[in-house]
Protein backbone atom coordinates (compact mmCIF):
# COMPACT_ATOMS: atom_id res chain seq x y z
CA UNK A 1 0.00 0.00 0.00
CA UNK A 2 2.64 2.62 0.83
CA UNK A 3 4.23 2.17 -2.61
CA UNK A 4 1.01 2.59 -3.87
CA UNK A 5 0.65 5.91 -2.38
CA UNK A 6 4.07 6.72 -3.51
CA UNK A 7 3.58 5.92 -7.04
CA UNK A 8 0.28 7.73 -6.89
CA UNK A 9 1.94 10.69 -5.25
CA UNK A 10 3.94 10.78 -7.92
CA UNK A 11 1.62 10.55 -10.81
CA UNK A 12 -0.51 13.55 -9.53
CA UNK A 13 2.43 15.24 -9.25
CA UNK A 14 3.20 14.92 -12.90
CA UNK A 15 -0.26 15.91 -13.90
CA UNK A 16 0.24 18.58 -12.00
CA UNK A 17 3.15 19.61 -13.52
CA UNK A 18 2.54 18.76 -17.42
CA UNK A 19 -1.19 18.79 -17.37
CA UNK A 20 -1.19 23.10 -17.38
CA UNK A 21 1.62 22.08 -20.92
CA UNK A 22 -0.21 19.96 -22.18
CA UNK A 23 -3.31 22.10 -22.09
CA UNK A 24 -1.84 25.08 -23.02
CA UNK A 25 -0.52 22.91 -26.17
CA UNK A 26 -3.57 21.53 -27.34
CA UNK A 27 -5.20 24.95 -27.13
CA UNK A 28 -1.83 26.45 -29.04
CA UNK A 29 -2.26 23.65 -31.16
CA UNK A 30 -6.20 24.05 -32.18
CA UNK A 31 -5.78 28.01 -32.20
CA UNK A 32 -2.52 27.41 -34.22
CA UNK A 33 -4.41 25.46 -36.95
CA UNK A 34 -7.13 28.03 -37.16
CA UNK A 35 -4.66 30.77 -37.60
CA UNK A 36 -2.84 28.63 -40.58
CA UNK A 37 -6.61 27.57 -42.24
CA UNK A 38 -7.39 31.80 -42.17
CA UNK A 39 -3.35 32.97 -43.29
CA UNK A 40 -4.03 29.92 -46.38
CA UNK A 41 -7.30 31.47 -47.49
CA UNK A 42 -5.62 35.13 -47.44
CA UNK A 43 -3.08 33.82 -49.50
CA UNK A 44 -5.25 31.94 -51.62
CA UNK A 45 -7.61 34.98 -52.54
CA UNK A 46 -4.00 37.37 -52.67
CA UNK A 47 -3.19 35.13 -55.08
CA UNK A 48 -5.90 35.13 -56.92
CA UNK A 49 -6.31 38.45 -57.34
CA UNK A 50 -2.75 38.77 -58.58
CA UNK A 51 -4.32 36.44 -61.86
CA UNK A 52 -1.41 34.13 -61.02
CA UNK A 53 -2.28 30.73 -62.62
CA UNK A 54 -4.63 28.28 -61.06
CA UNK A 55 -1.63 25.45 -60.76
CA UNK A 56 0.74 28.03 -59.20
CA UNK A 57 -2.21 28.76 -56.54
CA UNK A 58 -2.70 25.49 -55.59
CA UNK A 59 0.84 24.65 -55.48
CA UNK A 60 1.96 27.95 -53.23
CA UNK A 61 -1.27 27.41 -51.21
CA UNK A 62 -0.40 24.02 -50.30
CA UNK A 63 3.46 25.14 -49.66
CA UNK A 64 2.66 27.89 -47.40
CA UNK A 65 -0.20 25.82 -45.89
CA UNK A 66 2.56 22.81 -44.64
CA UNK A 67 5.16 25.63 -43.94
CA UNK A 68 3.48 26.85 -41.26
CA UNK A 69 2.01 23.77 -40.09
CA UNK A 70 5.36 22.74 -39.51
CA UNK A 71 6.25 25.91 -37.87
CA UNK A 72 3.27 25.28 -35.76
CA UNK A 73 4.14 21.47 -34.65
CA UNK A 74 7.54 23.40 -33.72
CA UNK A 75 6.50 25.74 -31.82
CA UNK A 76 3.76 23.01 -29.59
CA UNK A 77 7.12 21.15 -28.92
CA UNK A 78 8.52 24.14 -27.66
CA UNK A 79 5.83 24.45 -24.95
CA UNK A 80 6.07 21.01 -23.57
CA UNK A 81 9.66 21.26 -23.37
CA UNK A 82 10.58 19.23 -25.81
CA UNK A 83 14.23 19.62 -27.28
CA UNK A 84 13.77 21.15 -30.90
CA UNK A 85 17.54 21.63 -31.80
CA UNK A 86 18.17 17.95 -32.98
CA UNK A 87 14.72 17.78 -34.27
CA UNK A 88 15.52 20.81 -36.62
CA UNK A 89 18.57 19.21 -37.77
CA UNK A 90 17.51 15.88 -38.19
CA UNK A 91 14.95 17.87 -40.72
CA UNK A 92 17.61 19.66 -42.54
CA UNK A 93 19.52 16.68 -42.94
CA UNK A 94 16.72 14.97 -44.35
CA UNK A 95 15.45 18.04 -46.74
CA UNK A 96 19.38 18.04 -48.13
CA UNK A 97 19.34 14.32 -48.55
CA UNK A 98 15.98 14.55 -50.30
CA UNK A 99 17.24 17.61 -52.24
CA UNK A 100 20.49 16.03 -53.76
CA UNK A 101 18.32 12.88 -54.71
CA UNK A 102 15.42 14.72 -56.77
CA UNK A 103 17.62 17.16 -58.55
CA UNK A 104 15.84 16.56 -61.40
CA UNK A 105 12.64 16.70 -59.94
CA UNK A 106 13.71 20.19 -58.39
CA UNK A 107 14.84 21.20 -61.40
CA UNK A 108 11.13 20.37 -63.49
CA UNK A 109 9.92 22.02 -59.88
CA UNK A 110 11.89 25.56 -60.09
CA UNK A 111 10.94 25.47 -64.22
CA UNK A 112 7.73 24.97 -63.54
CA UNK A 113 7.28 27.84 -60.98
CA UNK A 114 9.59 30.15 -63.24
CA UNK A 115 6.90 28.99 -66.44
CA UNK A 116 3.79 29.84 -64.80
CA UNK A 117 4.28 33.33 -62.99
CA UNK A 118 6.58 34.48 -66.55
CA UNK A 119 4.05 33.25 -68.76
CA UNK A 120 6.12 32.44 -72.36
CA UNK A 121 3.52 30.11 -72.87
CA UNK A 122 -0.08 29.55 -72.21
CA UNK A 123 -2.78 26.41 -72.32
CA UNK A 124 -3.81 26.65 -75.79
CA UNK A 125 -0.44 28.13 -77.37
CA UNK A 126 0.76 26.06 -80.84
CA UNK A 127 4.59 25.98 -79.56
CA UNK A 128 7.80 24.35 -80.52
CA UNK A 129 10.65 23.47 -77.67
CA UNK A 130 12.76 20.64 -77.21
CA UNK A 131 12.24 19.48 -80.98
CA UNK A 132 8.10 18.75 -80.38
CA UNK A 133 5.64 21.18 -81.97
CA UNK A 134 2.10 21.12 -80.78
CA UNK A 135 -0.82 22.50 -79.08
CA UNK A 136 -0.28 23.35 -75.12
CA UNK A 137 -2.54 21.49 -73.24
CA UNK A 138 -1.64 21.70 -69.73
CA UNK A 139 0.68 23.44 -67.77
CA UNK A 140 1.99 21.26 -64.46
CA UNK A 141 4.09 22.09 -62.44
CA UNK A 142 6.84 19.16 -63.04
CA UNK A 143 5.53 18.81 -66.77
CA UNK A 144 4.01 20.52 -69.90
CA UNK A 145 1.72 18.24 -71.59
CA UNK A 146 1.61 19.05 -75.87
CA UNK A 147 -0.46 17.57 -78.29
CA UNK A 148 0.15 17.23 -81.76
CA UNK A 149 -1.44 16.85 -85.22
CA UNK A 150 -1.32 13.03 -84.82
CA UNK A 151 -3.40 13.85 -81.69
CA UNK A 152 -0.18 11.99 -79.81
CA UNK A 153 0.31 13.60 -76.27
CA UNK A 154 3.80 14.64 -75.87
CA UNK A 155 5.34 14.98 -71.96
CA UNK A 156 7.99 17.61 -72.12
CA UNK A 157 9.86 18.05 -68.38
CA UNK A 158 9.28 21.84 -67.29
CA UNK A 159 13.39 21.99 -66.24
CA UNK A 160 14.46 21.40 -70.26
CA UNK A 161 11.15 23.78 -71.06
CA UNK A 162 12.78 26.83 -69.02
CA UNK A 163 16.46 26.70 -69.94
CA UNK A 164 15.46 26.01 -73.54
CA UNK A 165 14.65 27.90 -76.48
CA UNK A 166 11.06 27.88 -77.14
CA UNK A 167 8.99 29.27 -80.29
CA UNK A 168 5.65 30.82 -79.28
CA UNK A 169 3.47 30.84 -82.44
CA UNK A 170 0.56 32.09 -80.68
CA UNK A 171 1.83 34.81 -78.80
CA UNK A 172 1.44 37.62 -81.83
CA UNK A 173 -2.19 36.78 -82.96
CA UNK A 174 -1.24 35.31 -85.96
CA UNK A 175 1.44 33.06 -87.74
CA UNK A 176 3.56 32.98 -91.14
CA UNK A 177 2.91 29.43 -93.31
CA UNK A 178 6.62 28.82 -95.00
CA UNK A 179 5.25 26.30 -98.01
CA UNK A 180 8.16 25.46 -100.77
CA UNK A 181 7.20 25.11 -104.18
CA UNK A 182 8.76 24.01 -107.38
CA UNK A 183 8.28 24.82 -110.65
CA UNK A 184 10.57 23.71 -113.99
CA UNK A 185 13.04 26.32 -115.38
CA UNK A 186 10.50 26.53 -118.62
CA UNK A 187 7.43 28.06 -116.68
CA UNK A 188 7.19 31.63 -116.11
CA UNK A 189 7.47 32.53 -112.82
CA UNK A 190 5.49 36.17 -113.19
CA UNK A 191 2.35 33.69 -114.28
CA UNK A 192 3.08 31.53 -110.92
CA UNK A 193 3.60 33.82 -108.75
CA UNK A 194 0.75 35.87 -109.86
CA UNK A 195 -1.16 32.40 -110.06
CA UNK A 196 -0.38 30.97 -106.31
CA UNK A 197 -1.11 34.53 -104.80
CA UNK A 198 -4.80 35.09 -106.49
CA UNK A 199 -5.14 31.63 -105.03
CA UNK A 200 -3.84 32.34 -101.44
CA UNK A 201 -5.93 35.14 -101.71
CA UNK A 202 -9.67 33.39 -101.88
CA UNK A 203 -9.04 31.18 -99.16
CA UNK A 204 -11.11 32.13 -96.36
CA UNK A 205 -9.01 30.96 -93.24
CA UNK A 206 -5.74 33.24 -94.87
CA UNK A 207 -5.02 36.33 -93.22
CA UNK A 208 -5.16 39.58 -95.53
CA UNK A 209 -2.89 41.80 -93.27
CA UNK A 210 -0.34 40.66 -93.70
CA UNK A 211 -0.54 39.81 -97.13
CA UNK A 212 0.41 36.82 -98.42
CA UNK A 213 3.88 36.73 -100.59
CA UNK A 214 5.63 34.84 -102.68
CA UNK A 215 9.66 35.01 -103.22
CA UNK A 216 12.12 32.88 -105.16
CA UNK A 217 14.45 30.71 -102.53
CA UNK A 218 16.65 28.88 -104.68
CA UNK A 219 17.63 27.49 -108.41
CA UNK A 220 17.78 23.94 -107.61
CA UNK A 221 19.07 20.96 -109.44
CA UNK A 222 15.79 20.52 -111.69
CA UNK A 223 13.65 23.70 -110.37
CA UNK A 224 12.95 27.18 -109.67
CA UNK A 225 12.24 26.50 -105.55
CA UNK A 226 9.18 29.21 -104.56
CA UNK A 227 8.64 30.29 -101.02
CA UNK A 228 4.92 30.10 -100.46
CA UNK A 229 4.25 32.37 -97.74
CA UNK A 230 0.37 32.88 -96.23
CA UNK A 231 -0.71 34.67 -92.89
CA UNK A 232 -3.08 33.05 -90.55
CA UNK A 233 -4.47 32.24 -87.35
CA UNK A 234 -2.83 29.90 -85.25
CA UNK A 235 -5.43 27.39 -84.71
CA UNK A 236 -5.82 27.80 -88.48
CA UNK A 237 -2.06 26.83 -88.80
CA UNK A 238 -2.33 22.81 -90.14
CA UNK A 239 -5.28 23.50 -92.08
CA UNK A 240 -3.85 25.99 -94.07
CA UNK A 241 -0.50 24.37 -94.57
CA UNK A 242 -2.80 21.57 -96.09
CA UNK A 243 -4.69 23.39 -98.08
CA UNK A 244 -2.49 25.82 -99.84
CA UNK A 245 0.10 23.01 -100.51
CA UNK A 246 -3.15 21.26 -102.26
CA UNK A 247 -4.97 24.08 -103.85
CA UNK A 248 -1.54 25.23 -105.37
CA UNK A 249 -0.87 21.70 -106.87
CA UNK A 250 -4.26 22.48 -108.62
CA UNK A 251 -3.85 26.25 -109.72
CA UNK A 252 -0.59 25.40 -111.13
CA UNK A 253 -1.91 22.25 -112.92
CA UNK A 254 -4.71 24.33 -114.01
CA UNK A 255 -2.29 26.98 -115.86
CA UNK A 256 0.04 24.34 -117.47
CA UNK A 257 3.13 25.07 -114.80
CA UNK A 258 4.67 21.94 -114.68
CA UNK A 259 5.72 21.02 -111.24
CA UNK A 260 9.46 19.05 -112.58
CA UNK A 261 10.69 15.78 -110.75
CA UNK A 262 14.48 15.22 -110.41
CA UNK A 263 15.63 13.92 -113.30
CA UNK A 264 19.23 12.63 -114.79
CA UNK A 265 20.68 12.37 -118.30
CA UNK A 266 22.74 9.12 -118.97
CA UNK A 267 24.73 8.99 -121.95
CA UNK A 268 26.86 6.23 -123.33
CA UNK A 269 29.27 5.81 -125.44
CA UNK A 270 29.50 2.73 -127.78
CA UNK A 271 33.34 2.07 -128.24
Amino acid sequence: MEKLEVYWDKIIEMVMMYAPRVLLALIALWGGLKVVKWLGRIAHKSMERAKLEVTLIRFLGNLISWGLKLILFISIASILEIETTSFIAVLGAAGLAIGLALQGALANLAGGVLIIIFKPYKVGDLISAQGEMGGVKEIQIFTTVLVNTENETIIVPNGAMSSGSIKNYSSEGKVRVNLAMGISYESNIKQAREVLINMMEKHELVLSDPAPSLIVSELGDSSVNLSVRPWCKPEDYWTVMGDIMEQGKIALDENNITIPFPQMDVHVNNV
